[in-house]
């Protein structure tokens, strides 16, 4: 893979972010990397004075009037990523892992961490090696990301374990030495730096957003697909239905496009579920819109603690990521939403009345059972989406001695984003399924818009001439890239 190169620090690039995750390698140009520096040497310098600054010349959190002497200030930075790693199993995967570094690489670059030039070219190395530092999916209670980024960057000073062969850990120092690295030895503020901002939460969401617009535009050629089956009257999709809405515009005329025209629909008014597809699928454009720019301001805004800003320390609240969270939970809700109205579109499809079609679209109803069990898999999808729904931030438990009070469990609002994401892509499938073979079933010469998702869908599915495991046509839709 290329190598790619980081330039500049002030306009994130979401698909670099996603490249370095998949495994490419990166750089940064010299230039920023001097920028850095000079920030770097100015901060030591306001270090020289005395003052207290959090997690430099203090301890942390409750511990934070807490004074160190110059020798423990010597060790301080390294011990920071030692008691804060508490997590365990399960571990994110590479490619989250991989984002979740170079996310921090770019927002290192702004110089409010006031860290040095050695240590960004460092993770850059590091991320050419391919070690892939232990990180916890979930479990943490933190205000910010301390403890998962302990073990995402502990690694970089030899401490912790990183993911070897098939998932077993692997001693990091061991990893480092075969790597040709030698633990990182951490400059004044630089173990805090490591372990502060919101790059966890920021990165993984930079990777459900790309997942979340291929499983989107998935979903508008399911629903395009269902409502062709049922032979819906194509008013609700119509052009000025869009007014006032440059999204639903949009969506109306992708779904338009596929559907074509139907001179003699099936009915006045479809059922409702088949109406809304366009608002419904809208709103889930206009989510993943809105959590976009919170990534974009994690990746330019202050996000330290402290930060290094016009010439002095500064405690932020940059770490909190309550954007992220409530971004992530709006999407999260949003594609609950989609994935129920489409389970009530596959219901609807089995239905006779509404399609004309044979009864739970089997070939021979009664000896045959036909679809309607495809439709209880999205049922049971759907239920366990209900409880991803809740707000993430709601419900808040003090920690370290009542100085972390709130959190925003962004980290876990992005988990949640992603088990989402899964839950609909298999009903989805399910509704690709019994769309497609409702529209067999029909006769009826589909329109030309559709018969690229058909031509894709009886490459995987193949005629379906009979019950069957449909389970393994539904699996295969899921792992099947469109």
């Amino acid at each position: 893979m290329a190598t790619l190169t980081i330039t500049q620090a002030d306009d994130p690039d979401l698909g670099l972010v996603r490249a370095v995750a998949a495994g490419h390698a990166v750089i940064v140009e010299q230039d920023l990397l001097d920028a850095v520096q000079r920030r770097c040497d100015e901060a030591r310098r306001a270090l020289r004075d005395g003052r207290p600054v959090y997690g430099v010349n203090t301890g942390m959190g409750a511990l934070s009037k807490v004074r160190l002497t110059e020798q423990q200030q010597l060790s301080h930075q390294h011990n920071l990523l030692l008691a804060r790693a508490t997590g365990g199993p399960p571990w994110l995967d590479r490619p989250e892992v991989r984002a979740i570094i170079v996310v921090r690489l770019l927002t290192l670059l702004s110089g409010d961490a006031a860290v040095s030039a050695g240590l960004c070219r460092r993770l850059a190395e590091f991320l050419d090696t391919g070690i892939v530092p232990a990180v916890p999916r979930t479990g943490m209670g933190a205000a910010g990301e301390i403890m998962q980024l302990a073990h995402a960057f502990g690694p970089l000073a030899g401490i912790g374990h990183v993911l070897g062969p098939e998932g077993a850990l692997r001693p990091a120092r061991q990893a480092l030495r075969s790597g040709g690295l030698d633990e990182l030895s951490l400059g004044p503020k630089e173990g805090i730096a490591l372990i502060q901002g919101v790059p966890g939460a920021t990165a993984l969401c930079v990777l459900r957003l790309h997942e979340a617009a291929a499983l989107t535009s998935l979903m508008e050629e399911s629903a395009a697909l269902s409502i062709v089956a049922a032979g819906a009257s194509r008013d609700p999709y119509s052009a000025a239905c869009g007014r006032g809405d440059d999204v639903l515009a949009a969506v109306l005329g992708r779904l338009r496009a596929a559907a074509g025209d139907d001179p003699a629909p099936r009915s006045l008014q479809a059922p409702v579920s088949f109406r809304v597809a366009g608002p419904v699928l809208a709103q889930v454009h206009r989510a993943a819109g809105l959590l976009e720019a919170a990534v974009r301001r994690a990746l330019t805004g202050v996000t330290d603690s402290p930060a290094y800003l016009d010439g002095r320390f500064i405690g932020t609240a940059g770490f909190y990521g309550i954007d992220l969270a409530a971004q992530c939970d709006l999407l999260t809700a949003a594609l609950c939403h989609a994935a129920e109205v489409a389970a009530a579109r596959i219901h609807r499809l089995l239905d006779p009345a509404v399609t004309g079609l044979p009864a739970q679209l089997a070939r021979e109803p009664g000896p045959d059972t036909g679809l309607s069990p495809v439709h209880k898999r999205a049922a049971g999808e759907v239920h366990a989406m209900r409880r991803l729904a809740a707000a993430t931030p709601v419900g808040l438990i003090e920690t370290s001695g009542g100085q972390e009070d709130v959190q925003s469990f962004a980290w876990e609002a992005a988990e949640k984003l992603l088990t989402a994401l899964r839950h609909a892509h298999a009903v989805t499938a399910s509704e690709l399924l019994v769309a497609y073979h409702a529209t067999s079933l029909s006769g009826r010469q589909p329109p030309a818009g559709c018969r690229p998702v058909l031509d894709w869908l009886a490459g995987i599915i193949g005629p379906i001439d009979g019950d069957r495991p449909f389970g393994v046509d539904i699996e295969r839709l899921v792992r099947s890239d469109r």
